[in-house]
């Protein structure tokens, strides 16, 4: 993911998919003033931002893999989609 993400800084791309911030491009002045822009620019989506629409970097699944295996569990997945996604997929 890191080396994703460095890649994805380094080309300065630009998405049109959530968060609506652009890596703090779109980030209301008052809120870079205090904390700065650094905390936007890892807020990018894995599909559609990292990776193509299909996942063919691996990028997540693999993160996932990691996880799985440092956790000692046969399968991780990580919420991409918000903390009401979580909560719905830990109920069910």
């Amino acid at each position: 993911m890191l080396e994703a993400l460095a890649d994805y800084h380094h080309r300065d791309r630009y998405g049109f998919t959530p968060p609506g911030h652009r890596q703090g491009r779109g980030a209301d002045r008052r809120v870079t003033e205090v904390l700065g822009i650094d905390p936007f620019r890892s807020d990018v989506l894995a599909a559609f931002g990292l990776d193509d629409r299909t996942s063919s970097g691996r990028y997540l699944a693999d993160a996932e893999d990691l996880m799985a295996e440092a956790a000692g569990a046969d399968q991780a997945f990580f919420s991409t989609c918000g903390s009401s996604l979580s909560v719905k997929a830990a109920m069910m």
